[in-house]
């Protein structure tokens, strides 16, 4: 009989890690994505810049909303089915 309150309690104490109806759900493989298309958005532009040729700041600037707009529809395509609401 005490061994059901405290399986009751543990149940009570995981529920509130549930996620809630309709949150999406994020793997890491979500998040290492998106951090690359974030950081590459602004490294390749800088990186082109120091190494192989001069740019403007408009051109640089230019080069990451074009990175970062591509990896956004990547990351999109990609990860949409993984991370589909839970039924």
């Amino acid at each position: 009989m005490e061994r059901d309150k405290r399986e009751r309690k543990n149940d009570e104490d995981t529920s509130d890690m549930k996620r809630k109806p309709g949150e999406p759900i994020y793997l890491k493989r979500h998040m290492l994505g998106l951090a690359t298309a974030l950081l590459a958005s602004f490294l390749l532009p800088l990186l082109y810049h120091r190494y192989i040729q001069q740019l403007s700041f408009s051109t640089r600037f230019i080069a990451g909303l074009l990175i970062a707009t591509t990896g956004a529809i990547v990351l999109y395509f990609t990860y949409r089915a993984s991370a589909q609401n839970e039924p």
